[in-house]
């Protein structure tokens, strides 16, 4: 992998992640851009005590332009983008409408493909390691802000999921605080290790759903099924079998195989729903242990955290979306209308010929 760092017309840093040693990234960004402005800020709620980030400017972003004014294509000819070369194969920058910015974080874009009419699940095993090394790489760097205690990559996938740009993306987010839903996985990681004498919630998580009839998928480094209490229809957990902390942690083996299984899952669920469906829409998210305090955590360090990755759609059945409606809004309780054995099942029944 080579990496190239440069900088848009406005200041924000873009990073090229070429496969290919050779290649060279020179072209520059003539837009004529104003200098960033933001307004986002971070606000604690008392009564829960976490976390909500305020970001009015992001009322003017880019929404749903057609193909030929995206943002994320190459540059061609008059037609200038976010992106100054007319070619690359994954590049990260600096978001325009930040949701966290400055003492509040950092929120990056992460486009995985200048293809735009493509998707994760159509990239080689090849073009899906290298965004691995974009992951890995931008955890590794966005870690060392003074500001950022954890680091959080993603994809949003599909217009039903309120994605606004077609373009095949992703993005990452750097806290300035652990986020909620870590908090509370620190917590029951905690309490497990003091009430079992000092075993990992992880490891036994793990080895339990290993041994049930929810694995989808048994590969020699990784290990993915449908969890016990899956909140979603149909909801995927993918772990290392080898317990690390993040994605710096994986070694050799677990990082060659992994775009073969990734890949493997993302087309399965693009066939949960039968050949006259769209594309599956989905959320991907990286969950990785916070790099900042545990305070409040007492007994639990990083190294107790196992990296995992979370997919999920919001897609009940044909036509039918899972709506976040009285129960969980109001009440954060979730229920789900496929039980977790049945969407494993059909999982394992669309695997690839």
């Amino acid at each position: 992998m080579k990496k190239t760092s440069t900088r848009l017309a406005d200041g924000r840093e873009l990073i090229y992640y070429d496969s290919r040693d050779d290649a060279v990234r020179d072209a520059i960004d003539h837009r004529p851009l104003d200098p960033i402005s933001t307004t986002s800020e971070v606000r604690r709620d008392p009564l829960l005590g976490d976390a909500v980030a305020i970001a009015s400017h992001r009322q003017g972003r880019t929404y749903h332009p057609p193909a030929d004014e995206c943002p994320l294509c190459p540059s061609e000819g008059d037609r200038l983008s976010e992106v100054p070369d007319s070619s690359y194969d994954v590049v990260v920058f600096e978001n325009r409408f930040p949701s966290l910015a400055g003492d509040a974080g950092r929120c990056e874009v992460v486009c995985f493909t200048s293809d735009h009419d493509s998707s994760f699940a159509d990239l080689t095993e090849e073009q899906a390691g290298l965004v691995l090394d974009a992951w890995t790489d931008r955890t590794a760097e966005l870690s060392h802000l003074p500001s950022v205690e954890q680091v959080f990559c993603f994809e949003n996938r599909g217009a039903e999921i309120g994605v606004t740009l077609g373009h095949p993306h992703g993005q990452i987010y750097a806290y300035p605080f652990v986020t909620p839903r870590t908090s509370l996985m620190l917590r029951s990681l905690a309490a497990h290790k003091e009430a079992t004498g000092g075993r990992n919630l992880f490891d036994d998580v793990v080895a339990e759903e290993s041994a049930a009839e929810r694995v989808v998928l048994d590969a020699e480094h990784w290990v993915a099924f449908v969890p016990y209490a899956a909140h979603w229809p149909y909801e995927v957990h993918l772990y290392p079998k080898r317990r690390v902390p993040d994605l710096l942690g994986l070694d050799e083996a677990a990082r060659t195989e992994f775009p073969q299984v990734y890949l493997e899952l993302l087309r399965r669920f693009d066939r949960l729903f039968g050949e006259g469906e769209q594309l599956t829409p989905y959320i991907a998210a990286w969950h990785q242990a916070p790099f900042g305090s545990l305070e409040g955590h007492d007994g639990v360090n990083r190294d107790d955290f196992a990296l995992h990755l979370e997919l999920f759609t919001i897609r009940r059945t044909s036509g039918k979306l899972k709506f976040l409606a009285g129960s969980e809004s109001g009440m954060s309780v979730f229920i789900n209308d496929v039980p977790p054995e049945a969407a494993a099942q059909r999982l394992r029944e669309v695997a690839s010929s």
